[in-house]
C-alpha cells in the first residue's frame, strides 16, 4: 500500500525531499531522501524491518495498542538513499498536547533509535518536526551520539536480574536485615488471611482500574485511567498478546475481594510489571506480597529479569537496580 501523508500536520515539510549529507554511509554524488509515512500498513513494514525487538517496547503489538486506543496521526520520517532504507523515527503528532513524539506515546521505555547506523541519527532528528520530545531513550544509543546530540537525563527505570536465584528467599538474602524483615513481615500478613490467587482472568482488567483510580483519590492524586483512551488501550495490550509478547494477569482475592491485581506482559525472558492495582486500605502489605509472588512467578517461567519500568513511586529504589534512560526536546 502507498504511504498517505494526508492530514499530517507538517507532512509536505520534507516528504521525498533530495538532501546532501555527509557521512559514512554517503557515496560521492549521492544523495539522502526523506519520506514521511502516516498509512498505519507501511508504517507497520517498516516497524518490522527497523524494529531490534530487544524489549516489549520495540514489539509492534504493543504500540499499535496505543494507536488503537488514542488514533493519534503516525508520523514515521524514513531516510532513505535510491531503494535502501536507511534509518527510522517513528513518531506520532499527539493531539492533547500539541507535540511530537514516539509512536505509541511517551509512556514507552528504553528505547532504541532505528538505523542501519546511528551516525545517521543527528541528521533525521535535525529534520524532524517541532516541537519534538523523545524520552526514555536506551544508553546504549545515547553514549555514541552524546557529542553530537544534547541528551538530558530521564528518569531511570529499575529492574532485578533474576539470575542465580531460585526463589524469593534468595533474593532477600541480599538486603539488608531490617528490609529483609519487613518484606517477610507484609508476606505473612497477607498469608495468614488464605490468598486466592487467579492466573489470567484477563476480565480482571477492570477490577484493577478500579483498585488503582481508588488507590489514587485516597492519595489525592488524578490517574491516567480517567482517560477512557487509556482503559481501551490496555485492553487492547492484553487482546493483542500471544503474536509477539504474551499477557499475563495476577489477581489476589481475599474473603472474595479483589486485594490486588496486576497485568504483566512477558518477552524474551523479561518480566515486565506494565499495570496494577492494589487495595492497601484493607489489605496492608499486599504489593510487597506481589512483588514477592512475582518474583517467584518469574523464576518459574524461566524469566531472567524483572522490569519493573519508570517510576521510583518512592520505593522501587529500595529494591532494584536503577537503569539509566534519556530525553531530548527540541521546540
Amino acid at each position: 500500500m502507498e504511504s498517505s501523508n494526508e492530514g499530517d500536520p507538517d507532512s509536505s515539510l520534507f516528504s521525498n525531499t533530495k538532501i546532501s549529507l555527509k557521512g559514512p554511509l554517503i557515496k560521492s554524488g549521492s544523495f539522502f531522501v526523506v519520506e514521511i509515512v502516516s498509512d498505519i500498513e507501511k508504517c507497520h513494514s517498516l516497524w518490522q524491518e527497523f524494529s531490534p525487538q530487544r524489549n516489549l517496547f520495540d514489539t509492534w503489538e504493543f504500540r499499535y495498542a496505543f494507536y488503537q486506543g488514542y488514533q493519534f496521526l503516525p508520523h514515521f520520517l524514513l531516510l532513505k538513499r535510491n531503494s535502501e532504507n536507511l534509518a527510522l523515527l517513528p513518531l506520532w503528532f499527539d493531539e492533547d498536547r500539541k507535540i511530537y513524539t514516539w509512536f505509541g506515546s511517551d509512556w514507552q521505555e528504553e528505547v532504541s533509535f532505528f538505523t542501519k547506523d546511528l551516525n545517521l541519527i543527528p541528521f533525521l532528528i535535525s529534520l524532524a518536526p517541532s516541537p519534538l520530545y523523545l524520552n526514555a531513550i536506551s544508553a546504549d544509543c545515547v553514549t555514541p551520539l552524546q557529542n553530537e546530540i544534547k541528551f538530558e537525563n530521564d528518569e531511570p527505570k529499575y529492574v532485578l536480574n533474576l539470575e542465580g536465584f531460585k526463589n524469593h528467599e534468595d533474593w532477600l538474602k541480599t538486603l539488608k536485615k531490617n528490609r529483609r524483615r519487613d518484606l517477610r513481615k507484609d508476606r505473612n500478613r497477607i498469608l495468614r488471611q488464605k490468598p486466592e490467587i487467579i492466573i489470567n482472568n484477563f476480565a480482571d482488567i477492570d477490577e484493577l482500574i478500579r483498585l488503582s483510580k481508588k488507590r489514587f483519590k485516597e492519595r489525592g492524586e488524578k490517574t491516567d485511567w480517567e482517560d477512557k483512551r487509556r482503559i481501551s488501550t490496555f485492553k487492547e495490550v492484553i487482546n493483542l498478546g500471544g503474536r509477539s509478547y504474551q499477557p499475563r494477569m495476577i489477581t489476589i482475592k481475599i474473603n472474595g475481594k479483589a486485594a490486588g491485581v496486576d497485568l504483566v506482559c512477558l518477552f524474551k525472558k523479561t518480566y515486565f510489571t506494565v499495570k496494577c492495582g492494589y487495595d492497601v486500605k484493607n489489605f496492608s502489605g499486599i504489593g510487597n506480597f506481589m512483588n514477592l509472588f512475582e518474583i517467584d512467578d518469574a523464576i518459574s517461567l524461566g524469566m531472567k529479569k524483572i522490569d519493573f519500568l519508570q517510576n521510583n513511586y518512592q520505593w522501587k529504589n529500595r529494591w532494584f537496580q536503577p537503569v539509566p534512560l534519556y530525553k531530548f526536546r527540541k521546540l
